[in-house]
């Protein structure tokens, strides 16, 4: 595999240049494959050798790797060495790079590419990522969908590197929008409507509230009541309470098993009410609670004293907020998990918020509070169904997967299927998850359905059909063993590209692993699907001689396996069919 190759390469380099392997071996990168040349598979950087690159022309960078080349030789391995603009190339044994690559695959299964030497000095971490987090009493909205599926990517890759990972789900459960509920619900509520569609009903209540609220004073001071009655333990306001928030996690349960998406623990703001005061405590004790003339209690982060950057930890009427919660929150998961890392997925509209949680853990004495990190990500613009706009995420489902059973059923390849709803919903959400993840997540992104569902181009519609294609190309005419594998069969250009490219599935992964990006993984994948079509016209199996075939369906199966692996990390169930 790519490791081995590497730390062959970087052991021939290390007695010209008088260094450790060790400290070669991640500047020793695969080369990306080429649709206009044939390339090299590996390639060194040697400006990463070069102490002040700053000074150094690109005459001295080209001239010591002119140097470097003549000081190498070829062996079994490497078949020759050249020096390129500012690096140093390598090419591999073909036969050996084709029996080597194909054996790894086959026998690192779903762990290829993480068996790596890029990660052997990976430390093993307690890591809890935070995502999801839907607002309860209302419908699962849209906007819950990156935070969601972006959460579930990153958990799935710490989670394959061999992490600890705790998925929290924490559930805004508690704070003033309830208090209008609460006074909506006893003014505009049915119980009847609670009972048959629960989630559509308080929405509802709440929009109406809202309007009301904004025109009658009286009921904003309503609101505050209710809200104040809660925080307080009132046991009717409670029991309420406690109702929408037992139909709502019914209802987003739901939803989670059909994305695909587990969690180990849900919780909510209601369970830090009363650590939050606490929290109040601590940082009182610290004499860093400061009262404003409206009777808010404020915490200066300014670091100058004049109070023009505050963070409110509680209402005038002694009532908690979003921060104070978070604070609690954070406290309790460090006493619960001793966590390594934890990591909040949250929209950049969080991001100031989640600053400031981080400035008061650090003042609190926390000295963990640098183990917490915010992952921001953009906004979906233009996610509308045939409807109109769109608001809630089950709306979004639905839409996925009719729209897949219609395009389904417009292709003469379809197969018969035996769950054609399944098959379409997961297409469908391979579609929607390739289209989020294409770019950087900071990125807001105009959402297309006529783009999400194309079959062919850069497109999940476009990778399941491949790992489909390659499923059926396994059936129709099964494998062999591995060591009846005759390399020399495989030695085509297109074959050639393919293993190139599977050789550099472990950087890909490393990239991920370090800026927690998936846009690496899914241009990885969309390529090799790309050469795995061209492949599967030109490398046919059917009617070749039973060495060749062999060969090439030891091909098949291997970007096959790799694209399954790779399509699991993003939170994609694979088709068999379709």
């Amino acid at each position: 595999m790519a490791c081995g190759f590497r730390r062959s390469i970087a052991c021939q380099l290390s007695r010209v240049l008088a260094l450790p392997p060790e400290s070669l071996i991640k500047s020793i990168s695969a080369v990306p494959v080429s649709k206009k040349e044939e390339v090299a598979d590996f390639q060194l950087s040697v400006d990463s050798l070069l102490e002040d690159n700053n000074h150094k022309s690109q005459l001295d960078t080209q001239d010591h790797a002119r140097r470097l080349a003549e000081k190498l030789k070829c062996d079994t391995v490497v078949t020759a060495i050249s020096a390129g603009p500012r690096t140093l190339n390598f090419k591999i044994n073909r036969e050996l790079l084709t029996k080597a690559v194909l054996q790894q695959v086959t026998e690192d299964g779903c762990k290829y590419g993480l068996k790596s030497e890029l990660f052997s000095d990976l430390p093993q971490k307690r890591i809890v990522v935070e995502f999801s987090s839907p607002n309860i009493a209302k419908k699962f909205h849209v906007g819950h969908l990156r935070s969601t599926i972006i959460g579930n990517f990153i958990a799935n890759l710490k989670e394959a590197l061999g992490h600890q990972v705790t998925r929290i789900n924490y559930i805004g459960d508690w704070g003033m929008q309830f208090g209008l509920l609460g006074t909506g619900f006893q003014l505009f509520g049915y119980e009847e409507k609670l009972q048959t569609n629960p989630l559509q009903h308080l929405f509802d209540v709440y929009v109406q509230v809202n309007k009301e609220a904004t025109d009658d004073k009286n009921v904003t001071k309503l609101a505050h009541e209710f809200f104040h009655r809660l925080e307080m333990g009132d046991t009717q306001a409670l029991s309420l309470w406690q109702r929408f928030r037992d139909l709502s996690i019914e209802e987003y349960t739901q939803i989670y098993k059909r994305l695909g998406i587990y969690f180990d623990e849900y919780s909510g703001e209601s369970f830090y009410r009363e650590k939050s005061q606490d929290v109040l405590k601590l940082l009182d004790s610290k004499g860093l609670l400061q009262k404003t003339a409206k009777g808010n209690v404020v915490v200066d982060l300014s670091g100058t004293g004049d109070l023009s950057s505050v963070c409110t930890v509680m209402r005038s009427d002694g009532t908690s907020l979003y921060a104070t919660r978070d604070l609690a929150a954070a406290i309790h998961r460090m006493d619960k998990y001793n966590f390594d890392t934890m990591i909040y997925v949250a929209d950049k509209g969080q991001r100031r918020h989640f600053q400031q949680v981080f400035q008061l853990l650090e003042m609190m004495g926390y000295d963990w509070a640098e183990r917490c990190q915010h992952v921001p990500f953009g906004i979906v613009k233009g996610m509308k169904t045939r409807r109109g706009d769109v608001t809630f995420l089950e709306d979004v489902l639905n839409e996925v997967q009719s729209r897949m059973l219609q395009n389904m059923a417009s292709i003469k390849t379809t197969k018969q299927l035996e769950n054609p709803q399944e098959t379409a919903e997961r297409v469908g959400l391979a579609a929607v998850i390739i289209q989020d993840f294409r770019g950087a997540l900071l990125s807001d992104y105009q959402f297309s359905w006529d783009r999400v569902f194309q079959s062919r181009g850069d497109t999940g519609v476009f990778l399941q059909y491949t790992h489909a294609r390659l499923c059926s190309l396994e059936e129709t005419f099964g494998c062999g063993y591995l060591n009846d594998l005759n390399v020399a069969c495989l030695q085509e250009p297109q074959s050639v590209s393919i293993l190139q490219h599977l050789l550099r599935f472990d950087e890909v992964l490393y990239m991920s692993s370090q800026d927690l990006q998936p846009k690496h993984i899914v241009s990885y994948l969309l390529t090799l699907s790309h050469l795995a079509a061209v492949a599967h016209k030109t490398l046919q199996v059917k009617a070749s001689p039973p060495d060749v075939a062999g060969a090439r369906l030891h091909l098949f199966k291997a970007v096959r396996s790799v694209l399954a692996n790779g399509m699991k990390l993003l939170g994609i169930t694979p088709v068999c069919r379709m």
